[in-house]
């Protein structure tokens, strides 16, 4: 019998597809509520706290910055409170076009910043449409400030309407301030602040540097720069619940913040104040003085004043002119601002000319020629023509208004500043060592003397940022040529017969050869060679204690905040220049007659110069194309004080009469009296130990005053 095939009917198809359906259900359901279990019952507890870390957010909180103050304790730069309004750029980017835009125009209008400005700032530097001066170069996750100073009603108001300003920001902040003491400006010296930058921070995070971070402020010049790593502190840090548009609901913990450390100075205030009063007098006065060789009043386009203390290399007083308002970079500072600051225009403010400023040294260079000249055969009996002129080759090099004064010495060379005198000197070691003009390794006593004086590298300052100066040797010349031959021989080629192009044919061909004339304006301190003021005032402080080059020093102690010692900065010996101390002997007397009776007397008549010894070297250093540089250089054994003005005339004639001042002030001089420092009108000394810091904050000067160190 066949078998017959017996075929499910539709219903029971459809019946057995809603089985399986079930089943798949069945099962998805299971595994939701597995999942479901395993992360709200078995795991729950760590999912909650990973949600609750994402609603808080790690607040940075900034250490106050360490004060710096002078020797007697009183502060050079403190700190103020400041209410800053600035936008979360990470919390603006969540935003929506609209939302973003509408944020923006009310933040313009309610901190009263032109939109385009705010919108200006929180653009990071290097992004395209960045402007320098505007543009934020902190850190990328850092609250970019756009409005600071701003009244505290306007804060609080950001602050209660949260919700109006998503991304915004108002908090207060420790803001560097200028208490003034006297009135000092020392803009140069204490240098400026601003935003760290990404490469900088970077650098931290690798390092393992926590005192930086994305919203700190970093020193960039002056002491602000050198000691930054003791001023700045340890930041804090505060715990913030916020919502998702980033609104702040409450605290929940915070790491106390440690303020930064005290820097005590060497500066003293009063001379500080007085030293700058006397720069700022004598360019005004120069400007206002007709220059007899040009016709023309007097440019005195800049200049700087050093007072050092000659037996430990401290700075007592440093100024320099232009300059400018330490307070323009408190709480921001303007494009236009930033501009003035780097503009040629107005004399380049934010460049020291006591550290960085580089001038040719004219006259006061001729100390450091008698010593070079002394320790390589000439003696202090030498007698050489003081002519009216001295001719090298085709040229006359001729004196001071041609002036002659018959067969003299070193010592009356130098109290007349017989320029003469000295090309002889140069000329003869020319002829002896260095007839062969290719020749660099040619030897040169005055060029060898004057690099052991340390002129042509760095002092050492703690000041960063200081210029070299330049020797101008026979290797500098042979550099120089080697660097610039193929400019003078391109346009040598050009035809022409004026100057530029004569000169340019010259050079190409034999630009490296150091011939007589350039040793001979090398031993009167023209030419190519030039040095910063604070250079100058080194090397005669060499003079005056007998022949120790320190390193000048504005830092004495950190202090921290509780007011312990931490670190002190004792002087710090560089070098001691190799000339016998019978010459150097020599060479203070003969400074005490430039003073007495050469060619800086007539600036100190009446003077008590038989109870305050000054020694002095006056300087008019020539520039081609410029007005004469003025210079005086002086000292006692006590301080070193020296002065310069570019383009400003004679030295005695534009700088003495404010050398004296400065040196009346020093010594407490009125007339021909010398006061006492206990007198109504006391003179400068320097204090024995640090001030006091007491634990209510306040600051008592050094106990006594006494001994150097």
């Amino acid at each position: 019998m066949a078998a017959v095939l017996i075929r499910p009917n539709a219903s029971e198809k459809s019946r057995l597809r809603l089985l399986v359906v079930q089943a798949l259900v069945l099962a998805l359901f299971v595994t939701l509520f597995a999942r479901l279990w395993y992360m709200q019952v078995l795991t729950g507890e760590g999912y909650q706290a990973q949600a609750a870390q994402q609603s808080v957010r790690d607040v940075v909180v900034q250490p106050p910055r360490g004060l710096i103050v002078d020797d007697m304790g009183r502060p050079l730069v403190a700190n103020r409170s400041s209410w800053v309004v600035s936008i979360d750029r990470t919390l603006l980017g969540k935003l929506s076009d609209d939302v973003r835009a509408t944020t923006l125009h009310r933040l313009s209008r309610v901190v009263d910043v032109p939109l385009s400005e705010v919108e200006a700032r929180i653009l990071l530097c290097g992004q395209p449409g960045s402007k320098r001066g505007t543009c934020w170069n902190g850190s990328p996750y850092q609250p970019v400030p756009v409005a600071r100073d701003v009244p505290q009603k306007l804060a609080v108001k950001v602050l209660e309407q949260a919700e109006e300003y998503p991304g915004v920001l108002a908090q207060q902040e420790s803001v560097r301030a200028y208490p003034s003491p006297y009135g000092v400006n020392a803009a140069h010296l204490l240098g400026y602040l601003s935003p760290i930058t990404e490469g900088e921070l970077d650098e931290a995070k690798k390092d393992g540097n926590t005192t930086l971070n994305g919203a700190s402020v970093v020193g960039r010049a002056g002491v602000e720069k050198g000691y930054d790593a003791w001023l700045r502190g340890q930041p804090g840090y505060k715990k913030v619940a916020v919502d998702s548009m980033g609104r702040v609901l409450g605290d929940s913990g915070e790491v106390d913040s440690k303020p930064g450390d005290t820097l005590v100075t060497s500066i003293d205030s009063k001379v500080q104040a007085f030293v700058e009063k006397q720069l700022h007098r004598t360019i005004a006065t120069a400007r206002a003085t007709t220059d007899t060789v040009t016709g023309r009043k007097y440019a005195a386009d800049s200049g700087a004043a050093v007072v050092l203390d000659a037996r430990t290399g401290r700075v007592v007083a440093m100024a320099s002119q232009p300059t400018y308002d330490p307070e323009v970079w408190s709480g921001g500072i303007t494009t236009k601002q930033l501009q003035r600051l780097y503009s040629e225009k107005a004399g380049t403010p934010l460049l020291s000319r006591a550290t960085q400023g580089q001038f040719a040294p004219g006259s006061t260079w001729k100390p450091v020629m008698t010593a070079g000249a002394l320790e390589n055969g000439f003696s202090t009996t030498t007698s050489l023509d003081c002519s009216s002129g001295f001719q090298v080759g085709n040229r006359v090099f001729k004196n001071y208004e041609s002036g002659a004064y018959g067969s003299i010495g070193f010592a009356k060379a130098l109290e007349v500043s017989c320029n003469t005198f000295f090309y002889r000197v140069g000329y003869s070691f020319w002829q002896k060592y260095g007839t062969d003009v290719a020749d660099v390794k040619a030897k040169d006593p005055l060029v060898s003397m004057a690099k052991k004086f340390g002129f042509g590298s760095v002092t050492g300052i703690d000041i960063p940022g200081e210029a070299t100066g330049r020797i101008a040797d026979r290797q500098w010349k042979r550099d120089y040529w080697n660097s610039m031959k193929r400019y003078y021989c391109k346009v040598g080629k050009q035809d022409g017969s004026d100057f530029l192009h004569r000169f340019a044919r010259e050079f190409c061909i034999e630009g490296f050869a150091y011939r007589a004339g350039d040793a001979v304006n090398f031993a009167i301190g023209q030419g190519d060679t030039v040095v910063t003021p604070l250079q100058l005032a080194r090397a005669y402080g060499a003079i005056a204690n007998g022949g120790t080059l320190y390193e000048p020093r504005v830092a004495k102690a950190i202090v921290s905040p509780e007011g312990k010692l931490i670190k002190s900065f004792p002087p710090k010996v560089q070098a001691r220049v190799p000339v016998k101390k019978a010459y150097l002997d020599f060479i203070d007397n003969a400074l005490k007659g430039v003073a007495k009776q050469g060619t800086m007397a007539w600036r100190l008549t009446n003077f008590p110069l038989d109870k305050v010894t000054v020694r002095a070297k006056t300087g008019s250093a020539e520039v081609y194309g410029k007005q004469s540089t003025s210079w005086v250089a002086s000292y006692t054994k006590d301080y070193v004080v020296v002065m310069m003005v570019s383009q400003g005339g004679t030295g005695s004639g534009t700088s003495g009469p404010a050398i004296r001042k400065i040196w009346e002030h020093l010594y407490g001089i009125k007339g021909t009296a010398v006061r006492p420092a206990s007198a109504a009108i006391p003179g400068t000394t320097t204090p024995r130990g640090l001030p006091t810091f007491a634990k209510d904050g306040s600051i008592l000067p050094p106990s006594s005053k006494g001994p150097r160190e």
